[in-house]
């Protein structure tokens, strides 16, 4: 065996954002008005994560914007600044009878990792492409759980992580 290798069985040490204390700064969640019914769902999704995980409520605002289109601009605007640890961006495309929703979904996707990558910040990423109403529904409350849970989550574990890697 290398002197490179550790042996099969032996522990290999792992950081994980999984504990730990959280970086100074507020969590912004970005919001769609768009679908209003179901990104309010999400925006509580979140915010009960964010309590839950023991965020101070006065370390945390709600930025709302028209739709999915707007979340990127607003987080590039947010994500500089210091006194902003992280963005959670919430939305909700539901495919139609054109490919609108397709070119929104990947523009949106494509840029909120370019904006993380950029600023070196974490993103939760909670914006909905289904295929159908019920589809989003489900994803925001319903009986595949709740994304705006799933987005602050990432979010915090991110945070956490990335205070314990500097």
């Amino acid at each position: 065996m290398s002197t490179n290798q550790a042996p099969a069985d032996a522990a290999v040490p792992e950081i994980s954002g999984l504990d730990g204390p959280f970086p100074a700064g507020d969590v912004v969640i970005v919001a769609s008005r768009y679908n209003a019914s179901i990104c309010d769902s999400l925006v509580k999704g979140s915010l009960e994560t964010l309590a839950e995980a023991g965020i101070d409520g006065d370390r945390v605002r709600v930025v709302r914007v028209p739709g999915a289109w707007e979340l990127s601009l607003v987080a590039a605007q947010l994500l500089p600044r210091e006194d902003v640890a992280a963005v959670i961006t919430l939305g909700c495309v539901i495919r139609g009878e054109t490919t609108h929703d397709q070119h929104i979904n990947r523009a949106v996707s494509d840029s909120l990792m370019q904006l993380s990558l950029q600023c070196v910040k974490p993103i939760g990423f909670g914006l909905l492409t289904c295929n159908t109403l019920e589809q989003a529904l489900q994803r925001s409350g319903g009986n595949v759980g709740n994304k705006g849970h799933e987005a602050a989550e990432a979010a915090l574990e991110m945070l956490r992580l990335q205070l314990k890697i500097a």
